[in-house]
């Protein structure tokens, strides 16, 4: 009995030691804890651009012109504007011009005769020319006496990057050349061109 008293002491002793050396374990951890370095800061900057664009389809519109009569284009312009713009920015405008107003088309044959700008009208009923207007007006982006402003869009917080598509219908009227020469290929360039204001 003596002898399995001991034994069980010996056993309770080395359970006792080994929990001691458990328990100082934990204890040397958690008195020397975790070891963190200083917090490293890498400062982010992202610059974005402002864009304004122009698009349009189809990029050719054709006329069969009528002597001292009106003639439509043979499809609308779509016109899309798309543009991302600064919170310092009011309002886009969209205008229409010509090179020149006394030639918006100029014809083949010579002598050489022009189609002016006062004879090619534009409609845009999501925009200002709601009835044929004339290519007449002085314009910020075009040629004096040459262009029509399209459009004028008023910039909020909710649209500063977006996107617009206005059709504009074209027509010729020739009842002031009623003696335009015939047999002629009349050619020109519409320029359209937004700023951002």
């Amino acid at each position: 009995m003596i002898a399995g008293w001991k034994t069980r002491k010996a056993a309770a002793k080395k359970s006792i030691c080994l929990l001691l050396a458990l328990a100082g374990c934990f204890a040397f951890q958690t008195a020397f804890g975790q070891v963190n370095s200083n917090t490293a800061t890498v400062t982010l900057n992202a610059a974005l651009a402002e864009s304004l664009t122009v698009s349009v389809s189809p990029s050719t519109v054709s006329f069969s012109l009528v002597p001292g009569g009106t003639a439509m284009g043979s499809a609308p312009v779509a016109i899309t504007t798309t543009w991302v713009l600064a919170s310092t920015r009011a309002a886009i405008t969209l205008d229409g011009s010509f090179g020149t107003s006394t030639a918006a088309l100029t014809g083949s044959s010579l002598p050489t005769v022009s189609i002016p700008s006062l004879a090619v009208y534009g409609l845009m009923s999501t925009g200002l020319p709601v009835t044929f207007t004339a290519f007449t007006a002085d314009t910020a982006l075009g040629t004096v006496g040459a262009g029509l402003p399209l459009f004028i869009q008023v910039l909020t917080s909710t649209n500063r990057s977006s996107s617009r598509t206005d059709n504009l219908t074209l027509e010729i009227n020739l009842t002031t050349m009623p003696q335009l020469p015939a047999a002629s290929n009349y050619t020109g360039s519409l320029f359209l061109q937004a700023q951002a204001l």
